[in-house]
Parts: C-alpha cells; sequence; structure tokens
C-alpha cells in the first residue's frame, strides 16, 4: 500500500521510537495517522501496518474493535461526535444528540449523502466539567447549546472548515 511521503516520515518516526521487541506499541497512533489519509480501516491497509508492526491482520482487527475511534466503513469529511455519558445527558447532551440526527437527517455512525458529515454518539470525552461536549475531527467544543450546535452543523454542510464557523468556540483552536 502506497502512502504519502509525510505519512512514510511518520511511521518511520513511530517505528524509530521504540524499540525492534516493541514496534507494537506504534500500531494504535500508525492506524489513527493511516485513517486520516485513507478515510477508513480498509483490509489492505490492516494488512500494511500489521506487516510494519510485526504482527497479524487479526491482532489489528482486534486493536480495531475495542477503540471507537477506527472505523471500518468511511466517515464523513467532518465527523461531529456527541457525548451523552452522564454529565453531559445531565446538562442537554440527550438534547444536542437528538437535535443533529433531526438536522442532518442520519443516525449512529452514518454519513450523509454528500459525505460531508458524519455523526456518532460518544460515551465519553473527558470534558465532563465543560458538558455538553461535542468534537469535531480533533477539535473540541465545551458548554455546547443547542443553538450553537445548529451553527456548527449549518457550517460543515455549507463546506465550511471548524475555524470558519463564527458563534462557536473551539477549545483547541
Amino acid at each position: 500500500m502506497t502512502f504519502s511521503p509525510e505519512l512514510e516520515a511518520r511511521f518511520e518516526k513511530f517505528l524509530t521510537k521504540y524499540p525492534p521487541e516493541r514496534k507494537r506499541s506504534a500500531m494504535i497512533p500508525m492506524l489513527i495517522y493511516a485513517q486520516d489519509e485513507v478515510g477508513s480501516m480498509t483490509d489492505e491497509l490492516i494488512a500494511e501496518v500489521a506487516k510494519r508492526v510485526g504482527v497479524t491482520p487479526l491482532q489489528v482487527n482486534e486493536v480495531l474493535t475495542y477503540y471507537s475511534m477506527l472505523h471500518r466503513k468511511p466517515m464523513g469529511k467532518y465527523h461531529v461526535q456527541v457525548c451523552t455519558n452522564i454529565s453531559c445527558l445531565l446538562v442537554g447532551g440527550e438534547e444536542l444528540w437528538r437535535n443533529a440526527c433531526k438536522k442532518l437527517g442520519i443516525g449512529h455512525k452514518e454519513v450523509t449523502a454528500d459525505g460531508q458529515v458524519s455523526l456518532e454518539e460518544v460515551e465519553c470525552m473527558g470534558a465532563c466539567s465543560w458538558a455538553p461536549a461535542v468534537q469535531v475531527n480533533y477539535d473540541f467544543y465545551h458548554d455546547v447549546t443547542p443553538e450553537q450546535l445548529d451553527k456548527l452543523i449549518d457550517g460543515l454542510a455549507a463546506g465550511k472548515t471548524p475555524a470558519e464557523i463564527h458563534g462557536v468556540e473551539r477549545v483547541n483552536p
């Protein structure tokens, strides 16, 4: 499988970071970056990462089934995650989730017809003190209101990047 030169350099850095007997430790970061480039966990990608870290494809698949941030099918260009764990649930997380489903016309781990936006209900983002929390790709949003989520979704659906959407502050700009 062929990756971009930038990803190949990143893989090499991961593989040299760990001693040879521990290079399987590079598996998860390699999978995350490969997913970002390829779009999802294909059989070819799984086999390639397995070969590079010295494990079987079955062992890579075991990791894939454990971590919810790794996907076997392509997600949208913008992957919206809404937390509905207890802290978020108590301050409107469930309402945010229902509104997002209705507004986008999709449900859990589904993608809009144009491929722009996918939606996922998640258990916890570790942002309980700033609930309710939403994440778009690698951008976090805390204390999200239904109105802010509507602005965010409208902006993404219009092809704007999270940084271009005004009225909703990213935590990690």
